[in-house]
Formats: C-alpha cells, sequence, structure tokens
C-alpha cells in the first residue's frame, strides 16, 4: 500500500505481519515528516501507547497500550471476496492439498478444494461449503461477479479477516441466494444506523456467527429484521447487554449463545424469555449468580422459557442452591450443564450433583452426561435421607395427615414432597446420625440370591457400603465359583417390590446405587 491514501481509510480494517488492526487515523504525526496511519490492535499487547504522541491525543483506544503509528506501506488493507476465493481453490497444487474440518456454530463443515474432493470440485461454480478464514478478505468486490462466479455456495467461514462494515457483508450475502451458514466472528464491524439489508439478502440464512465482532444488542435486532428464517445465532464475547425485548424477530431461532458477555444479568434474560423456539441457551462465563422466576411459586412451573430444553451455565458464579430449585421451574428443561461454578468444585463437588439431579426432576443430561435411572433414583433416595431430619424438625411427618412442613422448607426443598410420596416418607430410622469412621456403621447386612439357579442356596452376608460393585463380583466368584466376567449384578429393594436395579458399573460402590440395609443381590450368570 502506498502513501497517498485518502482519510476515508479511518475505520478499515488491516493486516500488519499477521496481526490485525483497525485505522484509526491518517496524517502527519509532527515533528516526523511523511504520512501516518495511528491503529488500535486487537491484541492490546501489541501496541505502545493509547493513541497520544508527545502530549497530543491522534486518537483514543479502549486499552492504554492498544495503539501504534506505522506507515502506510507496511498495512495490508485485504483482498475482495473472490480473489481470496481463487486463491484458495482455484489456484492450490493439487499434491499439496488437504481435506481440513472445521466448525461453524455447530456444524462441522468439510472446506471444499482441499485433498481428494479438489478434483471433484475444481469449478468454483461448484463449490458449496467454503473456508476463507484469516485470508484477509476486506470487501465484496465488483457487483454481480460472486453471483456469476460461485452461486451454489451455501456455508461460508469468513471469521477473522479484515471486514470493517455490515455492508461489505450484506455486499457478499446477496449474491448467494443459496447461503445458509455464515461465520463472521473476529471481524471487527460497524453496523449501520439506518434500514436493514434489503429484503431477501438473508433469506436462506439458518446459521449466523458473530463471536467477536463487536455488536450491540440493539443492532443485533435492527439487522435481524433481514434474517427471518435464521435458526442458530453465536454472539460470544461481544460485551453485549440486552436492552430490549424482541419483537417481531429472531422468531424462529432455536439456539442463542450469549457466552462470555459479562453485563448480562437475570433481568436481562427476562427479555428474551418468550422467544418461542427457544430450545439451547448457552450462558457460559456471563457472571450470573441468581435466579428468580417472579411468575412461578414454589413447586410451580415458569411460563417463560416455554421450549428451553438445553441450558449451558458453566464458569459462573452460582453458589445458593435456590438458582438450582429455580431451574425445576423451566417446564421444558432436559439439560444442563454447569461446569466450574462455586457450587459445583470442592470436595462437595460430587454430592452437590447428585443433589442436583435430585432437585430438577425431568433433567436427563448432567455435565454432558446421561442421568441413567438407577442414578437418578439413587441421588432422589440419598437427598431424600441428607435432608430427612431438617424435614420432621420442620414439621414433616410420616402419617399424612400431620405432615405440615413449614413454608421456609418447602421453599428450601421443592420437590422434597414430591420425593416422599415417589418413595415414601423417610423413616425415623434412616434419619438417626451416622457415624462414619466406625466400620459397624457403615456394613450393610444383603441377601444374595440368584434367581435363574434354584438348586443355588439363598446366602447373607454383611458388605460395607463403600464396596465397589467390582469387588463385590469377586467376593461372589469365590464364593459360587463362577469367572467374575460371567456374573450379572442387579438388586431389589422392600421399598420398590417388583422392580430390579441393574449394577452395572464396576467402579462405582454400593452406597451409590443407594443400597440399604435388608436389600436383596440378585446374581445371575
Amino acid at each position: 500500500m502506498n502513501d497517498t491514501l485518502t482519510p476515508d481509510v479511518v475505520g478499515r480494517r488491516v493486516s500488519v505481519n499477521g496481526e490485525c488492526a483497525t485505522v484509526r487515523f491518517h496524517g502527519t504525526v509532527p515533528p516526523v515528516a511523511g504520512l501516518w496511519l495511528g491503529v488500535e490492535w486487537d491484541n492490546p499487547e501489541r501496541g505502545k501507547h493509547d493513541g497520544s504522541h508527545e502530549g497530543t491525543v491522534y486518537f483514543k483506544c479502549s486499552h492504554p497500550t492498544g495503539g501504534s503509528f506505522i506507515r502506510p506501506h507496511k498495512a495490508n488493507f485485504g483482498v475482495d471476496f473472490l480473489t481470496a476465493l481463487r486463491d484458495r481453490y482455484e489456484d492450490e497444487p493439487e499434491d499439496d492439498a488437504k481435506k481440513q474440518i472445521v466448525t461453524i456454530g455447530n456444524i462441522p463443515v468439510e472446506t471444499i478444494g482441499f485433498g481428494s474432493v479438489i478434483k471433484k470440485q475444481s469449478q468454483l461454480s461448484e463449490l458449496r461449503d467454503i473456508s476463507l478464514r484469516s485470508c484477509a478478505v476486506s470487501c465484496a468486490g465488483d457487483k454481480g461477479d460472486i453471483a456469476s462466479t460461485c452461486p451454489n455456495i451455501r456455508v461460508v467461514n469468513l471469521s477473522q479477516n479484515l471486514l470493517s462494515a455490515w455492508e461489505e457483508v450484506t455486499g457478499i450475502a446477496e449474491q448467494l441466494r443459496h447461503l445458509e451458514v455464515l461465520d463472521l466472528s473476529e471481524n471487527k464491524l460497524q453496523f449501520p444506523p439506518g434500514s436493514p439489508a434489503p429484503v431477501g439478502t438473508f433469506s436462506a440464512l439458518k446459521v449466523l456467527v458473530l463471536n467477536r465482532t463487536g455488536i450491540t444488542w440493539a443492532e443485533v435486532l435492527h439487522c435481524a429484521q433481514g434474517w427471518p428464517a435464521l435458526e442458530e445465532l453465536y454472539l460470544k464475547s461481544n460485551n453485549i447487554s440486552i436492552s430490549e425485548r424482541p419483537a417481531d424477530v429472531l422468531q424462529l431461532v432455536r439456539l442463542l449463545d450469549l457466552s462470555s458477555n459479562q453485563s448480562i444479568d437475570e433481568n436481562q434474560l427476562f427479555l428474551i424469555a418468550y422467544l418461542p423456539r427457544l430450545e439451547r441457551l448457552i450462558l457460559g462465563d456471563v457472571g450470573i449468580s441468581s435466579l428468580h422466576f417472579p411468575d412461578a411459586g414454589v413447586g410451580c412451573k415458569t411460563a417463560m422459557f416455554p421450549s428451553l430444553q438445553s441450558l449451558v451455565l458453566d464458569d459462573n458464579r452460582i453458589s445458593q442452591w435456590s438458582f438450582i430449585n429455580e431451574l425445576d421451574k423451566l417446564q421444558s428443561l432436559h439439560s444442563l450443564s454447569c461446569l466450574r461454578n462455586p457450587l459445583t468444585v470442592g470436595s462437595e463437588a460430587k454430592t452437590h450433583l447428585q443433589f442436583i439431579i435430585a432437585k430438577i426432576g425431568q433433567l436427563r443430561t448432567l455435565n454432558r452426561c446421561e442421568i441413567r435411572p438407577e442414578e437418578r433414583r439413587g441421588a432422589e433416595l440419598d437427598y431424600r435421607k441428607a435432608f430427612g431430619k431438617e424435614w420432621k424438625e420442620a414439621g414433616g411427618h410420616q402419617d399424612p395427615d400431620q405432615d405440615r412442613p413449614s413454608e421456609a422448607f418447602l421453599a428450601a426443598h421443592p420437590r422434597y414432597q414430591a420425593l416422599c410420596r415417589k418413595y415414601g416418607a423417610p423413616e425415623d430410622g434412616e434419619l438417626k446420625t451416622q457415624q462414619p469412621f466406625l466400620l459397624k456403621n457403615q456394613l450393610l447386612t444383603l441377601k444374595i440370591n440368584c434367581p435363574d439357579r434354584p438348586d443355588q442356596k439363598a446366602l447373607e452376608k454383611q458388605l460395607p457400603d463403600s464396596m465397589t460393585i467390582q469387588k463385590v463380583k469377586g467376593l461372589l466368584s469365590r464364593l459360587l465359583k463362577v469367572p467374575v466376567s460371567d456374573l450379572l449384578l442387579a438388586y431389589e429393594s422392600p421399598k420398590m417390590p417388583g422392580r430390579e436395579i441393574e449394577l452395572e458399573n464396576d467402579q462405582q460402590s454400593l452406597q451409590f446405587y443407594s443400597v440399604e440395609n435388608g436389600d436383596c443381590l440378585l446374581v445371575r450368570w
């Protein structure tokens, strides 16, 4: 780039030795002769100052060391879409080509033009899925050229390029009538204050990724008027605050990613609570610590987020059980991830995860792991036992006519009464405080039956509740003279007659499966 640039370069995106920046100033910087560009680096550690030089402010940066002055000839202002496309797909030697898989949103994309597929789609007009990540794309180029050259493209990765204005994006998109997936992450875009894109520009678009683009919530709603078919929207790391409720936009969105936007709180979430199709909401690292649905009392379901099935709350500040209690009010919630929160780390993490399962009755997946029926049963029985003494002291009673736990207890344990109806109220013997360091208080007296071997005499053994299923099998192998690998274990409880619970995980303990005194181990081979 020569040194005779016009002032309209301000706002443009540039690349300098592989580092991206935005031009904030164009002009002279006395006493040094010649023209300079003042740039704000995406990586503030790359800069030297805040846009000032010898007491004069030439431009402003969001970081005190985010700015530098460079000569114009050192700045790469990028190339148009087709130039980048041809460089990557048309001119690559076959011997050097390799097939690559990139992920856009949740969709794995095979980048056409690499490896064995280069022959099959050597013509640009046949391209459907493309990745131009980090190819210095800065503009659409001449109007109509894209449409005539590669009209069949459906998936485009334009992340980490030099696009600086939404108008350049629409200039590309309006020539790709079949465009369904578009990734614009890490392009610092300026969005138009005026009318949205012309009708039809994004008519087929279903997935849009705008992570780290600097977009605001008001700009999202403004531009969303032109995204009538959008189903997935990714807005990670934009410092977004939800300022208003979507009105007649985003009504088909099924997935919304708002992670790493630290300004979001529960009141802002209520503004998006009535998106009718929203099934998956990603709120990782937003700093949220509290939640309360004002329209639903204890034990009731909220009308908010009516379709929400999956919620991601990783890396937040959740430390109170009241937050988890509120999640049980979501009528469709089946999957929850809450990794690396104060409530789910530390020495009590395993116990707390079991309590979460017990507190959210319809949950099927926790932290990306399926909740098996026997795990839910164990978690709910443990929870029922753990708070049984508190329940009784609060007015709980085995006799339904005398069972009147306090409002404070029911507010802290909204599902407790439901668990009592499911498994029966805890008996007095279950409420006795255990002495965990005495082995005799950890021993279970269990019957051992072989239902498929009527000639095999029933046994009775005392086993530690901490004993793993693998060790139980080892003991039974010696007693019954049967190889360990042939043994299948289950158990039944007098509290649930006629129902067998499989002991299928050899690494778990009897306690994990809530095996209790008087239960019967069922052994088959």
